[in-house]
């Protein structure tokens, strides 16, 4: 004789949603903010960068020969895009998820080149841009909620 399922279970073909499903569907929307902030803080660490050059600490000889109002310059075209991605992805647009991976490789990659700039700053801003990016790739939108 077949077991019936019990109340509750999935019926048919469906399979449950995996594990950590739930947890990819929070963290999308804290990527997504994460994203936004990373951003802004991203705009401000440019523009502080750019209007006053003796903000961050001068290095004789580091190998990646580009001066703060450079990097200024990089930091604040990324977080404008990073910020614009951010909130693409907290209103739902779906560009947003691969704009939001790129721009938080490619901020990760600045941070890395910042680092000898502003060291903890940048080691944290490289670790919420593995969330982020790990957040947006395990995301499936089309997937419930457990």
């Amino acid at each position: 004789m077949a077991a019936q399922p019990r109340a509750g279970a999935p019926s048919g073909g469906s399979r449950p949603p995996a594990p950590s499903t739930s947890l990819a569907t929070g963290g999308v929307a804290f990527a997504g903010v994460l994203l936004l902030l990373n951003g802004i803080m991203a705009i401000f660490q440019g523009i502080s960068a750019i209007a006053v050059d003796d903000v961050y600490a001068r290095f004789g000889s580091y190998i990646y020969k580009i001066n703060l109002t450079g990097w200024g310059w990089i930091l604040l075209v990324l977080g404008v895009i990073a910020a614009a991605a951010g909130w693409g992805v907290l209103v739902g647009a779906a560009w947003a998820r691969v704009a939001g991976i790129v721009m938080a490789s490619l901020s990760l990659l600045a941070q890395f080149l910042f680092l000898p700039y502003s060291p903890v700053w940048s080691v944290i801003m490289v670790a919420l841009d593995v969330f982020v990016i790990w957040a947006l790739t395990t995301y499936e939108p089309g997937t419930p909620a457990t």
